[in-house]
């Protein structure tokens, strides 16, 4: 019996890899498979909300490999995919490694009926070497941005009638140039540790 335990155990994580390397996925609105991982790249397929998809490992940056059901490998950005477990457990199907893994957890008292609830968070890194040189500017996006700033006559009329009220904020200190430790001057009866306190 522990032998069958321990072999369903090596099994799982043995599976694991491949498991984490092609994920069940979904698309959450309808949006564009593109050839390369930026809005740049080329539409290679135009995806309705909720088609299943199988994402790989690969990502660079917000944008995640895919493959459609029809073969098609491409990228998409990650806020359009989703997990496809309720999907698949909506079709009976499931996820062949979690249900595995259920099954040898119940055999260590674990067992049972449980309900879960999914949840999807997603991390965007910030901007690389590699991004910064490949950077395309795009003047128009910029102005389209600008072009959607509020006024301080129209921040002031929201605020008025949002019932919120002025706040006076000191401004920052400015910042030491580069190579050099901030200096903060201290304030009357505050401990310096540069300097000698009197006893």
């Amino acid at each position: 019996m522990i032998r069958t335990t321990l072999r369903a155990v090596a099994l799982a994580f043995a599976l694991l890899p491949s498991a984490w390397a092609q994920e069940a996925a979904v698309t959450r609105r309808a949006t564009e498979l593109r050839d390369a991982p930026a809005e740049t790249g080329r539409s290679i397929a135009s995806l309705p909300a909720q088609e299943p998809l199988t994402r790989t490992s690969e990502r660079r940056g917000p944008w995640v490999q895919v493959r459609t059901a029809g073969g098609a490998t491409g990228w998409v950005h990650l806020f359009d995919v989703g997990p496809a477990t309720s999907a698949a457990q909506a079709g009976g199907g499931g996820n062949l490694l979690g249900g595995a893994l259920r099954g040898v957890t119940s055999l260590f008292g674990g067992g049972g009926t449980r309900t879960t609830q999914t949840a999807t968070t997603a991390g965007i890194r910030g901007l690389g070497a590699e991004d910064l040189a490949q950077a395309n500017p795009n003047p128009a996006a910029v102005s389209q941005m600008e072009g959607m700033r509020a006024s301080e006559s129209d921040a002031r009329s929201f605020a008025d009638r949002s019932a919120w009220r002025t706040v006076a904020v000191d401004p920052l200190p400015a910042s030491a140039p580069s190579g050099f430790p901030a200096r903060v001057s201290p304030t009357p009866g505050s401990f310096n540790p540069g300097q000698q306190q009197s006893p």
